[in-house]
């Protein structure tokens, strides 16, 4: 009988302690059939099999632990897939937020985070989405995936925003440490982040590159969600590079029979050739059955404070998402961009011939996508 009970009660706290924890794999496989070609003598076309035209591609693990009276642990590690050849991982920043690559093995470069939660927020450590990411993915109708995405990200690289290590709009840091607002402010959400460089301080120009702060607030109640961001990354000035500042503010307005979104946002380069970033997009998602229609229109302009031209683009994307069941969806999109004032921006894979400027692009994707 003694032995009977013990076990009893071995497998009582063991079924107690598996209630209190949970461990889910998940991930999303997203491949796409992408065409782009461009304008102009000397550039090329290209058609592939690619991925994330809708989702990004990823697997990963997230677990939660009850800590009682309210307190809760958790991780997230979330990887990115390249479905289309097999690969995995990608390219990931290091200490100082410059981009490398991985070499072709898994790594959790998407986010690779601990938490601690309770009634008071959220604090989250390790590698992280951006404060001022967040709003141009959120306001974007294609989710910054795919030739459709908002000018707002593809425009920093392609107008000359971006040199190694300066990203024009940082999608996730890494070294970070996060708060959340907790979820019972009447509406109101928001986040604060520092992450580090982790670099030697030994009185180099360069001993803080990769150092940044950001924050992010929003109010969502119903039919209204508006939120603003602001974010700098330090680093040390020259031709090329110096601090990054961007801010951001976005709005979706859900009327029922479509949801219609906006966003505009600067960006700044502290570099010896400041340049000064502008982007605006407006939108829409319109239920259509067990689809979805998407529309945007979305600009980006670089002002040069050096007596140049000041490169202007400007894309139209239409798309359609056409849910299978709730995991397996099938799409399309189509998207052109019109380039002036010497900007470049090709879609799909196109490329422009040497000294091309201010030509047309055409992009289209077509693929499924399945979560798991």
């Amino acid at each position: 009988m003694k032995r009977s009970s013990i076990a009893a009660a071995l497998m009582a706290a063991a079924g107690a302690a598996s209630a209190q924890s949970s461990v889910t794999l998940f991930g999303i496989i997203d491949a796409t059939v992408e065409h782009g070609s461009a304008s102009g003598a000397g550039s090329t076309s290209s058609t592939q099999l690619t991925n994330s035209g809708y989702n990004s591609s990823r697997i990963g693990l997230r677990g939660t632990e009850d800590l009682g009276g309210g307190l809760a642990a958790s991780f997230w590690l979330e990887g990115g897939l390249g479905n289309d050849d097999g690969t995995a991982g990608g390219a990931i920043a290091t200490g100082n937020q410059g981009v490398t690559t991985s070499g072709g093995s898994l790594n959790f470069n998407r986010r690779s985070t601990v938490s601690l939660a309770g009634r008071w927020g959220e604090l989250r450590l390790g590698r992280d989405y951006s404060p001022s990411y967040w709003n141009l993915t959120n306001f974007d109708p294609f989710g910054a995936n795919g030739v459709g995405t908002t000018l707002g990200l593809a425009g920093a690289v392609a107008a000359g925003m971006t040199t190694a290590g300066t990203a024009g709009v940082q999608m996730r840091a890494s070294n970070s440490v996060g708060y959340f607002l907790p979820e019972n402010l009447g509406g109101f959400y928001g986040q604060g982040m520092a992450y580090m460089g982790e670099n030697t301080q030994n009185g180099s120009a360069t001993q803080n590159d990769g150092r940044g702060l950001g924050l992010r607030l929003g109010y969502k109640r119903g039919p209204l969600d508006v939120a603003a961001a602001w974010q700098r990354t330090d680093f040390a000035q020259s031709a090329t590079t110096g601090n990054f500042r961007t801010w951001n503010v976005g709005a979706q307005w859900d009327l029922g029979l479509a949801r219609l979104m906006a966003q505009y946002g600067q960006d700044d380069r502290e570099s010896l050739t400041e340049l000064h970033g502008r982007q605006w997009l407006v939108g829409a998602l319109v239920p259509v059955g067990a689809g979805e229609l998407r529309a945007s229109y979305s600009s980006y302009r670089v002002d040069e404070n050096n007596g140049a031209a000041d490169p202007h683009a400007q894309k139209l994307a239409l798309g359609y998402v056409h849910n299978l069941s709730k995991r397996t969806a099938v799409y399309a999109t189509v998207a052109r961009v019109t380039n002036s004032n010497g900007s470049a921006i090709a879609l799909g894979g196109a490329t422009y011939g040497t000294g091309v400027t201010n030509g047309t692009s055409t992009g289209y994707d077509l693929g499924i996508r399945h979560s798991f």
